[in-house]
């Protein structure tokens, strides 16, 4: 049964990938994603991926955000082009080159995205008017 009240909802499914794309969206520029559960609430909900926006609802209940980084237990840091480079220059066993550079930071990127798609939590707490509220989080994907 629907209801206008969050703390009706017992578990919240996330796609794995809509997760790591939220986070490093985040990570690159600050984004506002967020996993979003939007009303009427039920026991189960999906969480999808959302760009918060100023003023984006008046209407009550307004939709749960949840920050990409509370759904990941101790994210890693997300790999920058310097950081990839300053390791290829000390690879004594490479050279450098723009080429190598490219390929070495998307693999750390891909790296990176495996660690974070592999660190979902099982819980999460959401934050309503009512105050917290943990629900058990299902990953699909």
């Amino acid at each position: 049964m629907a209801s206008d009240d969050y703390r009706d909802i017992r578990s919240i499914a996330v796609h794995r990938e809509d997760v790591v794309t939220a986070l490093e969206a985040n990570r690159r520029g600050d984004s506002g994603a967020v996993l979003r559960v939007t009303p009427p609430f039920s026991g189960r909900m999906r969480a999808r991926l959302h760009v918060e926006h100023d003023g984006e609802y008046d209407a009550t209940p307004t939709p749960i955000h949840i920050p990409p980084s509370r759904l990941v237990d101790d994210p890693p840091a997300y790999p920058t082009p310097d950081a990839t480079e300053k390791r290829l220059r000390n690879d004594a066993d490479a050279d450098y080159t723009v080429e190598r550079h490219h390929e070495r930071h998307a693999a750390a990127v891909a790296d990176w995205r495996e660690g974070v798609a592999d660190a979902i939590v099982e819980s999460v707490t959401l934050d309503g008017a009512s105050g917290p509220h943990r629900v058990a989080v299902t990953v699909l994907g």
